[in-house]
């Protein structure tokens, strides 16, 4: 094979990203590296040709809570055309209206009602009922399938009569499944669920005869072997070679019976992972402990007892206040974290622990049987691919290998270790000088605890009172100012502009410097534990296209949503956040910002599009590091009844600690992804060794003090059983060497050089937010950097710059 054949370029390009990595792992080697604290992303699949899931965050610890939100006053919503909205809707261009309802026998007469088949310019979320989604997905599929057919029937290896329609296809079902698929995550009903359980086997039978489409395989191949290959532009090298992995992966090259049994698998999949979520979400909300005496209570803050005071109101008890209760606790994150960080009372604290990990793995929620399907169907479907595993699979469209992520997750173990049992051993110090009598027996519903207290003194900081300095109106205030300082963007409500699914949603209108709309987005920030499932994500509403653009416009504008689950306002004080909480709000922005400011033109590979998961954390990494840049952080640190700002010493202390227990928390990290990865390696779902006994296996190498014999956290490890982070939990350590030496970029331009942010800002739009998925993120990372990635501002983030020195 020639120097310049295709093929070698092409692996080179594979390869070319794991260079920086081995060198990053010789030098976390000898600087015993812990990492920084971790906050939540996302959850995204790269397959073009199937539905996106959305961006979510990483499993519950102590450094990555959210507990925050605001609502400001409204009116009622509207699902009209934006054009009577003012300037906003001027450049507004989503989807292109669907085809008009065709006749058909038996067709539901409510059809031509229908808001799912409706032309919109924003989802009509305020109308979209249950009872919607059986007739109106089945019309959609129908209407989709008799496209299918007429692209296979006329299809040429040419642009026009093969990438064209097939975007209109796959967007068409992208924009009406996701908002079914967004509305169970946010609004859940027995009657929602009934009706997608009904209707999801449907739409997973299209989607798997789309991917499956053999004479769009077979034109997508041409393309790439005709004399016309190098002409292309690079986003659409990147569509064609995308389109030809996905439909091997999607089963194109199986036949007969393999394939039936593929699409067979393929479905159950779909099931049961909708099933876990399911269970995941009523186990959460399925617990209460109802509290009457404040002295089992002792030690939770204001904002938490008014939390649980409001619960209880909300459970019945009318007459519940803050002050003098009832109060419930619930599993819900901002209940269970204030306990965990906070209560005094340790056998409160180990019941809501117990009760915390052992979630969806009893009764009729008990998620170990669904587990234990889900390993088994995803290791069948890997061989009948030629796959050894379905780690291997999942590798097939991402930067790294198998090995070279066992390689990366050893050694960051190894140099986090002795930093995570210097963790503990200064918790058990801390809590003996203290006269806690558990103090040499501290066990997991003691560490958050007693790590809180050390930090408190430590540090002189206690997250609780810097709660009334990081009201959330402010906090986006500041956020929004920061984007416009690096990105010259102007954001702003737009609320009455387009229908919301609760009133608590806020609405925006994204601006460029000329004041014209580039983008939308909605931002659902509270945790509603009775209907919403928990986690922080982002997800697309639209993506920019070119060719998807209404009448007269340019393009198609991308919208997109952010959702958190943080803590309401409570009474008449607006949301206080804590730190932990500002850094999640940054972190879903980051994706957001990646979605929304791409100028990438070909829909398939705009925005988050196209990118390969183990890079698409870098955005919303980055933009994490502006929470502890002073001039960031004293712009939205401001008391909400005063509007003092955060003293400077407090900030001080933020910062210095900022790696405090680095080492532990990135043993969690280490943890998700090393059973992660076991399970979708080694593991073998008939053999005799269980997923806990792998589990606990895994524990014994990256806790310092054992997961309990009854520890089920799998059966709420919605990431890999009910999301897209299936062998893929490692990207979230991969991406943070991208994220810091992005960041690095700007500390060499000077941060506190304005001039020199703004050009360093520009770069990054046009380069990390702009190009989308149309290059490989290699490419874009040294487009941006002028240089491929380096572990060193990593090492330095975490404080361990001289020891990685004098090691050398």
């Amino acid at each position: 094979m020639g120097r310049d054949s295709p093929h070698r370029a092409r692996l080179a390009r594979a390869l070319a990203p794991l260079r920086f990595i081995i060198v990053a792992l010789n030098m976390l080697a000898l600087a015993r590296v812990s990492s920084p604290l971790f906050s939540p992303l996302k959850t995204l699949t790269l397959t073009l040709t199937l539905t996106p899931k959305p961006l979510t965050c990483p499993l519950w610890s102590s450094s990555s809570s959210s507990s925050s939100g605001f609502c400001l006053p409204r009116g009622p919503e509207s699902t009209t055309s934006p054009l009577s909205a003012g300037f906003c809707a001027a450049a507004l261009s989503p989807s292109p209206p669907p085809p008009p309802p065709m006749a058909a026998a038996g067709a539901d007469e409510g059809l031509d009602s229908n808001p799912l088949l409706r032309d919109f310019d924003f989802p009509p979320f305020d109308v979209v009922d249950a009872k919607h989604v059986r007739p109106g997905i089945r019309e959609l599929l129908r209407r989709l399938e008799a496209d299918l057919l007429e692209l296979e029937r006329t299809v040429e290896p040419t642009w026009p009569t093969l990438v064209e329609p097939l975007e209109r296809i796959i967007d068409r079902l992208q924009v009406v499944w996701g908002i079914v698929n967004h509305l169970k995550s946010v609004k859940d009903s027995p009657e929602l669920r009934s009706a997608i359980e009904e209707i999801q086997p449907e739409k997973v039978k299209f989607q798997l005869r789309m991917g499956q489409s053999k004479p769009i395989y077979e034109a997508f191949k041409s393309i790439r072997d005709s004399s016309s290959w190098a002409t292309l532009s690079d986003a659409r090298k990147r569509i064609v070679e995308a389109q030809i992995r996905e439909a091997i992966l999607n089963g194109v090259a199986l036949e007969d019976e393999q394939r039936e049994k593929f699409n067979e698998i393929e479905q159950e999949l779909e099931k049961l992972s909708r099933k876990f979520s399911e269970n995941v979400l009523d186990a959460t909300k399925r617990f209460e402990k109802l509290i009457t005496d404040k002295k089992e209570i002792d030690g939770l803050p204001a904002t938490a007892l008014g939390l649980a005071a409001q619960t209880a109101v909300a459970k019945g008890h009318e007459n519940a206040t803050a002050e003098n209760g009832p109060w419930i606790i619930t599993l819900d994150a901002p209940s269970f974290i204030s306990v965990m960080q906070h209560a005094r009372n340790r056998s409160l604290r180990e019941e809501i622990y117990r009760a915390y990990v052992t979630r969806a793995s009893s009764g009729e929620l008990d998620n170990t049987a669904i587990i234990g399907q889900i390993l088994k169907l995803r290791l069948e479907k890997a061989r009948l691919l030629g796959y050894k595993n379905y780690a291997e699979v999942s590798m097939a469209t991402k930067m790294a290998t198998v090995d070279r992520v066992e390689e990366l997750l050893e050694k960051l173990r190894s140099a986090s270790w002795d930093h995570a049992v210097q963790d503990m051993e200064d918790i058990k110090t801390f809590a003996k000088d203290s006269g806690a009598p558990e103090a040499n027996e501290l066990t997991h519903w003691d560490i958050n605890f007693w790590s809180e207290r050390l930090r408190e003194s430590k540090y002189d900081i206690n997250e609780e009172e810097l709660r009334p300095y990081f009201a959330l109106p402010k906090v986006m205030e500041g956020l929004f100012s920061l984007a416009h300082k690096l990105f010259d963007i102007i954001i702003e409500p737009a609320d009455r502009l387009a229908a919301v699914w609760n009133n608590d949603v806020r609405f925006y209108c994204v601006k460029d410097s000329s004041n014209s709309p580039i983008a939308y987005f909605y931002f659902d920030p509270y945790s509603r534990p009775s209907e919403k499932r928990g986690g922080a994500w982002m997800d697309e509403v639209f993506g920019r296209s070119h060719l998807l653009a209404r009448s007269g416009a340019p393009v198609r504008l991308p919208i997109a949503h952010m959702v958190c689950n943080q803590m309401p306002p409570v009474g008449d004080k607006p949301s206080l956040m804590t730190f932990r909480e500002v850094e999640t709000v940054f972190h879903e922005f980051g994706h957001a910002l990646q979605h929304m400011l791409t100028k990438q033109d070909e829909g398939l590979v705009a925005g988050i599009r196209g990118i390969e998961w183990d890079a698409v954390e870098l955005p919303s990494q980055f933009m994490e590091n502006w929470c502890y840049h002073r001039d960031t952080l004293l712009s939205i640190a401001k008391h909400y009844e005063t509007g003092e700002s955060l003293p400077e010493d407090v900030y001080l202390k933020l910062l210095a600690a900022k790696t405090f227990r680095a080492g532990s928390f990135s043993l969690r990290q280490i943890r998700f992804a090393s059973v992660d990865l076991e399970l979708h390696t080694k593991y073998d779902p008939d053999g005799p060794v269980s997923i806990y006994d792998i589990d606990r296996r895994v524990g014994e190498r990256t806790q310092v003090i054992p997961p309990l014999p009854e520890d089920r956290f799998l059966c709420s490890f919605s990431h890999i059983f009910a999301g897209g982070y299936a062998a893929g939990y490692y990207s979230y350590k991969w991406a943070e060497v991208l994220s810091a030496d992005a960041f690095s970029a700007f500390e060499d331009a000077g941060l506190d050089d304005d001039e020199a942010i703004k050009e360093t800002g520009h770069r990054f739009r046009e380069t990390i937010l702009a190009l989308g998925g149309g290059r490989s993120p290699l490419e874009v990372f040294v487009a941006f950097r002028g240089r491929e990635p380096s572990p060193e501002p990593l090492l330095r983030h975490n404080g361990l710059l001289p020891i990685a020195a004098s090691a050398l």
